[in-house]
């Protein structure tokens, strides 16, 4: 009895999640810098797809820059904590995450080379950042085919494998960057300084439309894996002694896992610490591993963090608006030192 009251409980915590989530995302839309009602709000919805009567002002701020900030703030919140919990529950490792493995690094580069290099802008970058952030994850693949990602039976050796492959392969990427940013002129420098920090500012439908059937296929893909991902965590020998080909799972696993931080990256540049937090913090708070709580806690953290950048900090900070990538690598730089510091805790 006490096992099954434990279980409701666990199982009923991610519907808070969920609920946090439609606060957070009316919060977004309705208050601000730019306050709407919601009567206001349903009638420039009605009037945009019907082609009635506008509130002029009003309906542009929230069809056009709002609502879809919103909507790929959620998306992109949803796919960066999938991706993280992929990883992190794949190998079993708290940091393997895309963004401390390089996959983010491989985007941020492609991304600068495309509008350094090449004087490349809008999709074209974003094509630049997917196609960096698929070579990258397919390096590391090459590096760690040894044992992280063909299987082994030491999940945590091939795990720390694959971190320590990616960390060396981010700094590597982290100079490139460095080195390009050097070169380019002031005005190119800033533009892409604000995309390598990860924003909404540019948000429109068009990226949302494509992220969205990014989304639809993924998410699909995700929920078939999760039957043998569940398999992997019991250990790579008892997964093959079930029937699991750990090899192949484990490739489907990553390319999944790299196509949805790959998308999200394209989106809105590589939001830092967001993959890294959400599957963590969603383990914590529903007492298990799982998959729907880590996208849901991943959209929290996207949505607060880009609410606070947008409209609580300029009012600290006297008007700077921050990108939202600035207020997430704030929240996550404390908890890899506290993750750091449990971790030798609980070895010694």
């Amino acid at each position: 009895m006490i096992g099954q009251r434990q279980s409701r409980r666990r199982i009923n915590r991610t519907p808070i999640l969920a609920a946090a989530v439609v606060v957070l995302f009316a919060v977004s839309i309705l208050l601000g810098s730019y306050t709407v009602t919601i009567p206001d709000f349903i009638r420039i919805l009605v009037a945009h797809f019907t082609g009635g009567d506008k509130i002029p002002g009003a309906s542009f701020i929230v069809m056009e820059n709002k609502l879809p900030r919103a909507v790929i703030g959620t998306m992109i919140g949803v796919a960066f904590g999938l991706a993280g919990a992929l990883f992190q529950t794949m190998l079993r490792n708290p940091l393997a995450s895309p963004d401390v493995i390089g996959i983010s690094y491989g985007a941020s580069a492609a991304a600068v080379v495309a509008i350094v290099v090449f004087g490349a802008t809008g999709p074209t970058v974003s094509v630049a950042a997917m196609a960096g952030a698929l070579a990258v994850a397919a390096l590391i693949y090459g590096i760690s085919s040894g044992g992280a990602m063909r299987g082994t039976s030491n999940g945590n050796a091939a795990g720390n494998r694959l971190v320590l492959a990616g960390v060396g392969i981010a700094a590597a990427l982290h100079a490139v960057v460095n080195f390009l940013m050097t070169r380019a002129d002031i005005r190119t420098a800033a533009d892409t300084l604000v995309w390598l920090n990860g924003s909404l500012n540019s948000a429109n439908w068009d990226r949302a439309g494509v992220l969205a059937i990014a989304l639809a296929i993924l998410v699909p893909a995700v929920a078939l894996i999760a039957g043998p991902l569940r398999i992997l965590e019991l250990g790579d020998d008892a997964a093959a002694g079930l029937g699991i080909k750990v090899g192949v799972a484990r490739l489907a696993l990553v390319i999944v896992a790299v196509a949805l931080a790959a998308v999200a990256t394209a989106a809105a540049g590589p939001v830092a610490f967001v993959a890294f937090l959400a599957g963590p913090i969603a383990r914590r708070f529903t007492k298990k591993a799982s998959l729907p709580a880590s996208a849901l806690v991943g959209a929290v953290i996207v949505l607060a963090a880009d609410y606070f950048a947008a409209n609580l900090a300029p009012l600290i900070l006297g008007g700077t608006v921050l990108p939202v990538g600035v207020i997430t690598g704030a929240l996550g730089a404390p908890f890899l030192l506290w993750l750091l510091v449990t971790a030798n805790r609980k070895d010694a």
